[in-house]
Formats: C-alpha cells, sequence, structure tokens
C-alpha cells in the first residue's frame, strides 16, 4: 500500500505522519520494521537502499513501513522508481511518500501517486478553517475574539510559530480571557503578514496606504532589497495574468497557464483591473531601474521604494 502527503502545510504533514507511524507500532509491538529514507541528500544509492529493505525478509512476520521524504525532488531516486512503480503497488507493506519541498505537479510520477496511493494534499490553512484550528489549540483557556482576530493577522498560516505563541499565551493569561493587549504585549508581528497587505495596497494603487506601509516597514527595520523584490514578484505576475487576459482567454485556461497557485491566480486577476497591459509594461520597467540604481548605490533605497511607489 503507498500513502502519498504533500503539501506547503509542514505542521499539518507532520502531525499525519506522526499519526500513521503511531497506528504501526500499536499494530506491531516490535516495530523492527520501520524504516526512513531521505531521497532529498546525497548520501547514495537511496533507490537501491529503499529497495533492499522492502525486499528483506522480516523475521517476525511484521508488515514494513517505509518512509521516504523528499523522493519528488531526487531526480535519481524519481527516475529509478518510476521504472518500476506498477510492482510496489501490490506490495502489503506500506510505503510512504512524503513530500515537504518543492516539486513539479505536472511531473508524470506526481500523477502516477495521485491516481495509485492513498492521497492527501495540507494545503495553508485560510480563512475560518484557520480560526477554527487557532481557537481549537486554546483547549480551556478563554480568548477574546478580537484576541484571535489580532493573533491571526500577527502570524497568518504558520501553525509551527502559531502553536508556539498560543502556548506563550496561554502560559502568559494562566487566568481570566486572553485580549488583544495580550497579543500585542506578546506576540510580534509577522513580517510575511505584512508585506502581503503593503503589496496588496501597491498593486490596487493606494498609494498613500502603500506609502504608510513602507515606512512601518523601514521603521522596523526590514530590508528594503526585501520590499523590492516582493513589489517586483506582485508586478511580475499582474503582468503575466494580464497578458493572458488580453488574449480572452477563460479564467480556467489562464489559472493552467500562469502556472501559479490558484490562490495568487484569484488575488492578482483582481488587482489586474486597475491597470493596462501598457501601464503594468511601464511599471515594470519601472521596478527594473529602480532596483538597478538601488544595488549599484546610485540611489539610497527608502527613496527608491518611496518614489517608486509614487510613480505608480
Amino acid at each position: 500500500m503507498i500513502i502519498f502527503l504533500y503539501g506547503q502545510d509542514s505542521y499539518r504533514m507532520r502531525e499525519k505522519l506522526s499519526e500513521i507511524v503511531q497506528e504501526y507500532k500499536k499494530a506491531n509491538e516490535k516495530c523492527l520494521d520501520l524504516s526512513f529514507f531521505d531521497c532529498h541528500k546525497k548520501t547514495g544509492n537511496a533507490f537501491g537502499r529503499f529497495k533492499d529493505g522492502l525486499c528483506q525478509t522480516s523475521m517476525f512476520k511484521e508488515k514494513k513501513l517505509i518512509i521516504l521524504t523528499n523522493p519528488l525532488s531526487e531526480p535519481d531516486f524519481k527516475e529509478k522508481f518510476s521504472k518500476e512503480k506498477k510492482s510496489f503497488l501490490d506490495s502489503s507493506d506500506i510505503i510512504v511518500f512524503f513530500q515537504e519541498a518543492d516539486f513539479n505537479k505536472k511531473d508524470s510520477l506526481f500523477n502516477f501517486l495521485k491516481k495509485n496511493s492513498k492521497t492527501q494534499e495540507f494545503e495553508l490553512l485560510q480563512g475560518l478553517k484557520l480560526r477554527n484550528w487557532v481557537v481549537k489549540r486554546f483547549n480551556n483557556s478563554k480568548i477574546d475574539q478580537k484576541a484571535v482576530g489580532l493573533l491571526l493577522e500577527y502570524v497568518g498560516s504558520d501553525l509551527w510559530r502559531m502553536k508556539n505563541e498560543i502556548q506563550k499565551l496561554i502560559d502568559y493569561k494562566k487566568d481570566g480571557m486572553i485580549e488583544e493587549k495580550d497579543v500585542r504585549l506578546q506576540v510580534k508581528s509577522n513580517i510575511n503578514t505584512d508585506i502581503f497587505k503593503t503589496i496588496d495596497a501597491v498593486a490596487e494603487r493606494r498609494k498613500d496606504k502603500a506609502l504608510k506601509f513602507l515606512q512601518k516597514h523601514i521603521e522596523k527595520g526590514d530590508s528594503p532589497l526585501y520590499l523590492m523584490s516582493m513589489i517586483n514578484y506582485q508586478f511580475r505576475n499582474l503582468l503575466t495574468i494580464k497578458d493572458l487576459a488580453e488574449k480572452s482567454l477563460p479564467y480556467n485556461v489562464i489559472l493552467k497557464k500562469s502556472g501559479l497557485h490558484p490562490f495568487v491566480v484569484k488575488k492578482t486577476y483582481s488587482q489586474s483591473r486597475f491597470f493596462s497591459l501598457q501601464d503594468l509594461k511601464k511599471i515594470y520597467h519601472k521596478i527594473f531601474k529602480t532596483d538597478l540604481k538601488i544595488k549599484t548605490g546610485r540611489i539610497n533605497p527608502e527613496i527608491g521604494l518611496e518614489l517608486l511607489i509614487a510613480e505608480i
């Protein structure tokens, strides 16, 4: 049996993997046939070691549990497994493909695994699902709903960090209700959450708000080059989506051709209405020139960013 776990949410993936391991340990008291192979590390013939481990006869007649981490990111393993992939389908042992690293979803092995295994994708939690996950983790501790909202704004979808921040708040406020002021005191705002607000403001031509957000980043000591790279990334996406939309392609075709995450396409498609294709080409050229001036020391990074936003 093959189990395929993949996605961006490494926290919930790890929880699921731990659950599989614990179930295996309950069913197999000896637990001598539990193996891990990190296919992404250049530690020799990973496929050969995996196959040898699978073919070895167990002294205790237990099912084997073999966990392959990041197999789709290692070309050598992927190529060798693909040649023999059908031979593993009828195995009575449990083979877990655990894929945290990036990989190509157009890959033939990915499609094979989706069709022939117990597959579970772990996307980053958003919206109500994320909120419910957070509230549940507070258990018996009381937290004000506004405090939950602020915590989500500060931390976002990073469940590893969220788990730690929740425990910090629980330990800090052992009695009484956890309020917004407690979150502000104990939790530091995440730049990744703040930066998306800034980029959205720039992309939607809300200049006053974008400049205000930019100033907050600078005051916190955030790198101007990082901010520039995020602006560049968003306008590259806008240019891609606008170019496809101008060809009168259906939304589902734009989604496929762009190669971007559906959430990114949805937001970028909406933002593209603020610009003509020609506008975006001019802005993208301005971004390139500003970035070059900053990196060559011809302009102060902070001034360069402010001028760029003012001109968009």
